[in-house]
């Protein structure tokens, strides 16, 4: 294992097969890391997982899954480390929201806002704690949202993405006795193939320069960026930093095109 790098480490990735998600695997793999990613769509997940196996990487592992099927993602967790050899890294990548703000949401739309963000995440670290204290420690990175701390429309998922922060600090504590260090990374909006921002590029150009002005410098987030930080969190260079969330936004200052 190089000091301070990602060569040699086991990391599972989940969402990984679009997105954020894949350039994290991406960059794992390309260092020599082995990866093991999960994603909903079979096809594109052995899509990815045939272009990672390409790479440096020693190991590629994927498997198709719904992270809210908790015995599903408790059990890919376990297989990855056995696959991979053992485990020293995990990213929670999923997320996502149902309903709107308060008075257009339902009880259902905050459970499953809640059990997409924050209750997969317990799950997923739950599952990797054993492995992770084996391989004498690692890193967690979950990745929560600048709508965790600045108000969005969409309630749900904010007050989420807030639970998803603090359970970073509270996990860094409990797992610091295993050597496990929990982080969050708190991105912007990024650019991204396929993805909402870019279409809105294309298609209501004006709306999306009225948005853009959000940032400070016009842009909105290369998704590369957010990796650079994720993947400093999953290296020793990292080891002072834990129990923290950390903004990953550019400036950016309404969190969404929807206002506020």
């Amino acid at each position: 294992m190089d000091a301070g790098g990602l060569a040699g480490r086991a990391v599972v990735v989940t969402g990984a097969s679009s997105g954020l998600g894949a350039v994290v695997a991406r960059r794992i793999a390309a260092a020599g890391g082995s990866v093991a990613i999960c994603a909903r769509t079979e096809a594109r997940l052995q899509a990815m997982a045939q272009e990672l196996r390409r790479t440096p990487a020693p190991r590629v592992h994927a498997r198709a899954l719904d992270v809210t099927d908790h015995a599903a993602l408790e059990a890919f967790v376990d297989e990855s480390a056995r696959v991979l050899g053992g485990l020293h890294g995990l990213v929670v990548n999923v997320g996502g929201d149902a309903g709107p703000g308060l008075l257009g949401s339902s009880t259902a739309d905050w459970i499953a806002t809640f059990d997409r963000n924050v209750g997969q995440a317990v799950t997923a670290v739950r599952a990797a704690v054993e492995p992770m204290a084996e391989a004498g420690g690692g890193s967690v990175v979950l990745v929560s949202s600048i709508s965790g701390w600045k108000p969005v429309p969409q309630s749900p998922y904010g007050v989420a993405k807030a639970a998803l922060n603090h359970l970073a600090v509270c996990l860094a504590r409990e797992l610091g006795p295993q050597r496990i260090r929990v982080n969050a990374v708190c991105p912007g909006s990024m650019l991204i193939p396929g993805k909402r921002w870019e279409r809105m590029r294309t298609e209501d150009p004006a709306a999306y320069a009225r948005f853009a002005a959000e940032f400070p410098n016009g842009q909105l987030l290369d998704p590369d960026d957010v990796a650079n930080v994720i993947a400093f969190l999953l290296s020793d260079e990292s080891r002072a930093i834990n129990g923290a969330w950390i903004p990953v936004d550019g400036g950016q200052n309404a969190p969404t095109a929807d206002g506020y």
